[in-house]
């Protein structure tokens, strides 16, 4: 009986396992065709002169390459990243070690689930009627579109924080409660540093999703051909450029329009491996 019972739970184990399997491989092939076709069409473009030059805008000329888009985007997502990751980890502790089931964090919560559902083009539209049509701060500019991507980061960075945070064991907390130390070290020293490669995920997932976004930037940064540091003027960036070369007649700038699309898919991954490195450096290390 004991045997039998062994023998059909090894054949359900198998039969699931070959599900997830089979799942995981139905859910990896649009992925690597994606993957694929953008890289097909994006290597063709790429060049030393599609790095390394800006958009012309001329018609019959050279296009030129992507360097301000690149630059744009990096320079707009980076400072969302330190706007909302700060902000999101900070709301997500006092979730989690303070406010817990008290109204006032249900309420958060609840505000959290909303900006989490809210269409990116909003964000946008928010931006561009609070600083631009009212006048703050001038008109377009990058730093008005990086605004509007740490909104949209924001609720990601949050709720991703908030369940990795209430991974971490309870008894950790208590070991060191129970040491004497404050609540702001166990945080601190105990609760961060475990939820940390957690952490690090969350805040990827937002970093990709606002790396990608056209709307909001279309709204606050607009689009200019040439590459510029500065924060308060128009920026370009990949996805607008994306955006407006996809659509034109010529060859050529649809090509650059896959190139820049490719880019942008390396961009995020090589983020994405750096941080991995960075969080399990500083986990193990």
């Amino acid at each position: 009986m004991t045997l039998a019972i062994s023998n059909r739970r090894k054949r359900k184990d198998l039969i699931m396992r070959a599900l997830l399997g089979l799942g995981t491989l139905v859910a990896l092939v649009p992925l690597v065709l994606v993957l694929w076709y953008v890289a097909k069409r994006g290597l063709s473009a790429w060049s030393w002169h599609f790095f390394s030059t800006d958009p012309t805008g001329s018609f019959l000329g050279d296009p030129g390459g992507v360097k301000s888009a690149i630059l744009g985007t990096i320079m707009m997502v980076a400072l969302a990243t330190v706007i909302a990751v700060p902000l999101g980890v900070g709301v997500a502790l006092y979730l989690t070690e303070y406010g817990k089931d008290s109204k006032f964090a249900k309420t958060v919560r609840y505000f959290i689930d909303v900006m989490t559902g809210v269409p990116s083009i909003v964000f946008g539209l928010f931006v561009f009627i609070v600083l631009i049509l009212s006048g703050v701060g001038g008109g377009y500019a990058g730093w008005k579109g990086s605004i509007a991507l740490a909104l949209l980061m924001l609720p990601i960075v949050t709720r991703s924080a908030e369940v990795v945070l209430l991974l971490v064991p309870s008894t950790l907390r208590e070991s060191a409660l129970a040491l004497g130390a404050p609540r702001w070290r166990v945080i601190a020293r105990v609760v961060l540093p475990t939820a940390l490669p957690g952490l690090v995920t969350g805040s990827l997932l937002a970093v990709a999703r606002a790396a990608g976004e056209t709307a909001p930037l279309l709204f606050t940064a607009a689009i200019v051909n040439g590459s510029t540091l500065d924060l308060g003027t128009r920026m370009n960036s990949l996805p607008v450029q994306i955006f407006n070369d996809v659509g034109q007649a010529q060859d050529r700038l649809v090509a650059r329009a896959w190139g820049a699309a490719l880019t942008l898919v390396v961009l995020v991954l090589l983020l994405t491996l750096i941080a991995r490195f960075m969080s399990r450096r500083s986990r193990f290390g």
